[in-house]
């Protein structure tokens, strides 16, 4: 898994100049006109720009008001760190890599071994959420009903009322979806692309937020059945969460060394209302994505197609989701533009899961983040 300083550093290859090159060189990326956009308000009326400025609130322009509310997401993102490093130690990148899922409004798979905190971290998440939470254990005999619902008869009027299933939640995590048959995981495409169910022709919407946090070990291979493409591909993110440290290992255990019981999460603080989110998605859809960066991205999932180590590239999907939680990772970090580290950081993690290697390439043992991060320096950074 890629950390925030590897990425920060990532350089194209074919470049003579790498200090120009350098994603370093962008830690300070603004857009073109940017300056153009705030100074243009102060020359033709700087009465009305000072005050605007000093209410906080620039109804005119909005530019002002717009930074205000990213640095106010970025506190409250430290926040839920806050309240998450009481239960997980470490793992830093993983709970920005969530927060970034929720406010692009996407789905999330956590991948890794048996312990390292996958149920637990997606269940402290919600609990930092104020909205309804629902959790589905996936088993080989599971049916869809189990998931969805089901039509119960009632026998005083002779009728059948749908009853909704476990799904009808705001954040959802599916423990092990990988252990489910193919049938059961079919029952999530429509729900995980359209948020609504369909049964018995009648449309059942889902409540804003709607977020599916999965989870699934690598390991396992008795009793389980690998996720179709369609599905992989309806998830934003692949998290691989690895084992921790050893320094850290030692905090966990220092930690509930005097502790028998499963930790409780009642002391978990709810940061996010529904209705602060709703906020929070308006505004990332608002943060700055210049031309140039968005040739950017089209030229990595263009790569992903014409590599000779992979057989699977990435479809148009690729695109939208590295261009949305690239917008999200900036908000988080307090911005209202994107930079190319922004775009860097998102992209190992939404190609991992949508990339098919060649058979050759797996049996060499090539791994698909060090294709991922070769394509990546092999293009040109904007500048």
């Amino acid at each position: 898994m890629m950390n925030t300083d590897e990425n920060e550093n990532v350089t194209p290859s074919n470049e003579g100049e790498n200090e120009a090159a350098n994603t370093d060189a962008h830690s300070n990326y603004k857009p073109s006109g940017e300056e153009k956009k705030e100074e243009a308000p102060v020359e033709k009326n700087p009465e009305l720009a000072t005050n605007s400025k000093a209410e906080g609130v620039d109804k005119s322009f909005g530019f002002e008001r717009e930074n205000k509310e990213l640095i106010w997401v970025s506190q409250k993102v430290s926040n839920v760190r806050t309240e998450l490093a009481k239960y997980i130690i470490g793992q830093t990148e993983m709970v920005d890599l969530l927060m970034t899922g929720i406010f692009a409004n996407g789905h999330l798979l956590l991948e890794g071994a048996p312990g390292v905190a996958k149920t637990l971290s997606a269940k402290a998440l919600s609990k930092s959420l104020n909205v309804e939470f629902s959790r589905i254990q996936f088993t080989p005999d599971m049916m869809p009903s189990d998931v969805i619902g089901t039509a119960v008869f009632n026998s005083k009027d002779a009728t059948f009322t749908f009853r909704k299933g476990p799904v009808f939640s705001n954040i959802v995590l599916i423990d092990e979806i990988n252990r489910a048959p193919a049938k059961t995981q079919a029952a999530l495409f429509e729900v995980m692309e359209e948020r609504q169910i369909t049964y018995d022709g009648k449309r059942y919407p889902m409540s804003f937020p709607f977020i599916v946090i999965a989870t699934q070990n690598p390991i396992d291979q008795e009793g389980t059945y690998n996720l179709p493409e369609a599905q992989l591909d309806r998830f934003l993110f692949k998290i691989k969460i690895d084992y921790p440290e050893l320094q850290e290992e030692e905090e966990i255990l220092q930690r509930y060394k005097n502790e028998i019981k499963s930790p409780s999460l009642d002391n978990i603080v709810a940061v996010f209302s529904a209705e602060e989110l709703q906020k929070i998605q308006d505004a990332v859809s608002k943060v700055i994505v210049e031309d140039n960066l968005v040739k950017y991205i089209a030229a990595i999932t263009h790569k992903t197609r014409n590599h000779g180590k992979i057989y699977l590239g990435g479809s148009p999907r690729v695109s939208l989701s590295i261009l949305k939680a690239s917008k999200a990772m900036a908000a988080i970090r307090g911005r209202d533009f994107v930079t190319p580290e922004d775009i860097q950081f998102v992209a190992v993690h939404v190609l991992n899961h949508r990339l098919i290697m060649t058979p050759e390439a797996e049996m060499e043992g090539i791994r698909v983040e060090e294709v991922i991060q070769e394509i990546v320096k092999t293009i040109v950074v904007p500048r």
